[in-house]
Formats: C-alpha cells, sequence, structure tokens
C-alpha cells in the first residue's frame, strides 16, 4: 500500500481508470471490470464528472452514474474514489459556484456522501485563482470532499494554488495528476516531479499507457482497420524510437514473467513521488495484466535501463 502525498489516503499503487465506462465498456462490462480490481486487491478507482460526455447520445457524469451503482450494489470496504471537475457540459469551468454545483452532481452519481479526492481537472485562467483555492477549500470544510488534487496545473500555478491556500488557511493539494509515461516524460519530470518532491504531492500519472502503445499492442503507425478507438492515439509512438522501448520492456518483463504494460506500469511506479499510475481496462480479463504492475518491482538496473532507452524520444520532443 501507498500514501498519497500527506494525506490519509493509503491505496495499492494502482488507480482504476474510469474513463472507459459508459463508453467502451457498457454498465455490465464496466461492473465486471470493477468487480475483479477490487477482488485482485485494487481499491483505487479515478473518474471525472466529464466521462463519458464526448460519446454521441452521453451527457457527461455517465462513469460517476455506473460507479455510484456499483458502489450501491456492491458495498465494497475501503475504496477510494477520485474525481474531477472543469470539463462537464453543464458544469464547464472552475468558479466558486460552479465547482459547488459540479461536487452536489458528482456526490449524487455516485451516490457517496463525500468523494475522497477531488481534482481541478484543467486549470481555468478566466477565474481569479483564489476563487477556486476558496470554493475547494469550503467543499472541505463542508465535509463535501476530504481532499484535494489538480490535474493538468503547469508547475507554476501550482506554486500559486499552495502559495494562495497558505495565505487564506485553506486546505492544500495532496496530489497531482500529469500526463506521464515512458514515452512521454521530460516536462514532468522536468517541473512537475521537483514540486512535488517540496511540497510532499503524490502523482498519480494518467495515459499510464499511452492510450495502449505501452501494452505492446499497436507496433505501427498505421491505425488502419484497428477496432479500438485508441488506436489512433496509440499509433502515434510506434516510431523506431517508441518500438525500442517496448522491445527493452519485453525483454525486462521476459525476465520477471511479466507483461509489457505491467513492465510499462513497474517503471513508472518507480519514479519519484508516483504513487498510482492510472490504467484502464475495458474487459475483466485485462485487469490481473493491470495489477501486476501495482506490485512488479523492478531492479535499479532495468529502471535505469528503461530511462536510457526512453530519453528524449520524438514523441517527447
Amino acid at each position: 500500500m501507498t500514501r498519497i502525498g500527506n494525506s490519509d489516503l493509503d491505496v495499492l499503487p494502482l488507480a482504476l481508470g474510469g474513463n472507459v465506462f459508459g463508453w467502451t465498456a457498457d454498465r455490465d462490462a464496466s461492473f465486471a471490470v470493477l468487480d475483479a480490481f477490487v477482488d485482485g486487491g485494487g481499491d483505487f478507482i479515478d473518474t471525472a464528472d466529464s466521462y463519458s460526455s464526448w460519446v454521441p447520445g452521453n451527457e457527461g457524469g455517465e462513469s460517476e452514474t455506473i460507479i455510484g451503482g456499483w458502489l450501491a450494489s456492491r458495498k465494497p470496504s475501503g475504496v477510494v474514489v477520485a474525481t474531477k471537475v472543469s470539463q462537464h457540459p453543464l458544469f464547464s469551468g472552475l468558479s466558486a459556484d460552479n465547482v459547488r454545483k459540479a461536487a452536489e452532481a458528482s456526490l449524487r452519481r455516485l451516490g457517496v456522501d463525500e468523494i475522497d479526492l477531488y481534482y481541478a481537472h484543467f486549470d481555468d485562467a478566466s477565474v481569479p485563482l483564489e476563487e477556486t483555492v476558496a470554493a475547494f477549500g469550503r467543499l472541505v470544510d463542508d465535509g463535501l470532499v476530504r481532499h484535494i488534487g489538480v490535474s493538468n496545473y503547469s508547475a507554476s500555478r501550482i506554486r500559486e494554488w499552495i502559495d494562495i491556500a497558505q495565505r487564506i488557511g485553506a486546505p492544500l493539494p495532496v496530489a497531482i495528476q500529469p500526463h506521464y509515461n515512458l514515452v512521454h516524460r521530460n516536462d514532468v519530470e522536468e517541473t512537475i516531479i521537483p514540486i512535488a518532491e517540496e511540497f510532499d504531492l503524490g502523482l498519480v500519472p494518467y495515459y499510464a499507457l499511452a492510450s495502449g502503445f505501452l501494452t505492446g499492442k499497436y507496433r505501427s503507425t498505421d491505425a488502419e482497420g484497428q477496432s479500438s478507438p485508441r488506436a489512433q492515439g496509440a499509433a502515434k509512438y510506434a516510431t523506431a524510437a517508441g518500438l525500442r522501448i517496448i522491445d527493452t520492456l519485453e525483454e525486462i518483463g521476459a525476465k520477471h514473467d511479466a507483461s509489457i504494460a505491467a513492465t510499462a506500469l513497474a517503471w513508472l511506479r518507480a519514479q519519484p513521488t508516483v504513487v498510482a499510475p492510472i490504467a484502464s481496462a475495458r474487459t475483466a480479463d485485462q485487469v490481473p495484466d493491470l495489477l501486476a504492475g501495482a506490485r512488479l518491482e523492478l531492479s535499479t538496473e532495468e529502471v535505469r535501463l528503461l530511462d536510457r532507452v526512453s530519453e528524449w524520444t520524438p514523441a517527447q520532443a
């Protein structure tokens, strides 16, 4: 188990991504994935109020609704749920009024009294940051939210958030959710990890498997004929440099009887301040592989080898 920043949230070091629920996984498939995750020892679920508003016929909140239905049906013990605000079509932005209304809507969909970890999903420069910080603080004070996180914020804006929170006496964030993986490293390592180390913030990286590329399934830049809606996003990494990373993951994984995906997740977990990479599963049979990545321990030399082979790839430039 691992602690998220300086919070009291202690989780298995893998978060199950809820972005596929209501998109590529319907209610029954989502329930099966959630069951397999918890049965395998998982206890950290990540979603957002906007998932999956991009699907024709959806309006946003579908993932939260499915998770809420599963929570009500299964009544699991000790499960930590994180969600986010700012991108729902009806609750766009980070004004104080919107943050409150969006949180209340998320609570209803999830069917819980309190959100364990509530992120500002994307920075909103149209709203004074002090207004947003204070609004999140009031959610904690009122018992609607336990802990605060920021997602897709620059290091300078995270520092500004912390400065404001300290000045006005608001709760500090405990987590940062950045885009971070073996083919997307530099900005996080150069700017986000240092501020996370300085303020004891836990990183919960999304796109941990680079839209599926780091599973080894996509070895061509031509996504034609692929059934997955993520194929285009994954295929762009299938350059010579990207495929060297896949080959190295496969070689290291074979020594541990582990998959390419599990090895990629293990590398990410080994990075400073990383608490729990986020990975999604469309079917229950994909879940054990992800959970293996939460338990696989790479040697220092294996981590360094992956560091070297993934340094300055074209996808990062």
